[in-house]
């Protein structure tokens, strides 16, 4: 199996065992009921984990507690104020490589894409399969699949693009999608363009949500506080709702201050397992 296919692979059982545990959390399930859920010795599935997160499931499953979220928000308060007083208003650095940005000029939103090609395809990613587009100017769309599938995704990107070009090509998305999800990292990579299409308000909040590190987290009080609009929490939910750009625009990263990691466009369960994943990559455990 392909190295990006095990992961994708991998995630669906970090899912299933992140559902199993979130249904039976108040008899405290232990790693060997989780094992025998999976049907997967302790050892396979420490295994499973180790491949995937780098780490242990026991370390991985801290992550996701309310304690350690709340722990987070704490560290992490502010987070977007200090991106900009360190300079951090252009081009934003996110993992490994940086990502710049271009808006729809009103126009060209209104005309729902109009004389743009979008090159499409499906890819297994760290996250389960996921539905990639890409034009000249950037990335326009990466969507997790959920309970629709393919068909519905690929209608959700020519309902919001509805005037553009859309062509299924699995090789100009497949480059694309291995600077995402790089098997190394590197600081070298050339940046990474996006193409984003909503209102002002949205694309201000998108900018925002660039400005906040892997591992870090924030509240959407905090991200309305960021763009001068201390009163537009809930509209800025609904903005980090309407985010049709996943993972790279991290709208994972925004939670509710009580700690509880909730609402998701693509599904609690891979809000979760984005945010284990990403604390595991800069704790330095693995």
């Amino acid at each position: 199996m392909h190295a990006v296919e095990q992961t994708s692979a991998d995630y669906q059982r970090v899912a299933e065992a992140i559902r199993y545990l979130e249904a039976n959390h108040t008899t405290q399930p232990t790693l060997d009921d989780l094992s025998a859920h999976l049907h997967l010795s302790p050892f396979h599935l420490q295994r499973l984990f180790t491949r995937w997160a780098g780490i242990s499931p026991k370390r991985f499953l801290q992550f996701l507690t309310v304690e350690h979220a709340k722990q987070l928000l704490a560290a992490s308060h502010n987070v977007l104020d200090t991106a900009y007083a360190a300079g951090l208003s252009g081009p934003s650095r996110l993992h490994d490589h940086f990502i710049s940005i271009e808006a729809l000029s009103p126009g060209e939103f209104k005309a729902g894409g109009r004389g743009l090609t979008i090159a499409y395809g499906v890819h297994a990613s760290p996250f389960g399969d996921c539905l990639l587009a890409v034009t000249e100017r950037g990335v326009c769309h990466l969507a997790f699949l959920n309970g629709g599938g393919r068909d519905a995704e690929i209608a959700a990107l020519q309902a919001r693009w509805s005037h553009a070009t859309l062509v299924e090509d699995a090789g100009v998305t497949s480059a694309v999608l291995a600077r995402i999800f790089p098997a190394e990292s590197t600081a070298t990579a050339p940046a990474l363009r996006l193409l984003l299409a909503g209102t002002n308000f949205q694309v201000k909040v998108w900018e925002a949500l660039l400005r906040i590190p892997a591992g870090r987290l924030t509240t959407y009080e905090e991200v309305a506080q960021s763009i001068g609009r201390p009163t537009a929490a809930r509209a800025v939910g609904g903005a980090v709702g309407a985010n049709t750009i996943a993972y790279l625009i991290p709208c994972h990263r925004v939670i509710r201050k009580s700690g509880v990691i909730q609402e998701y466009r693509w599904g609690p369960t891979r809000k979760k397992a984005m945010l284990g994943w990403e604390a595991a990559h800069t704790t330095g455990e693995v």
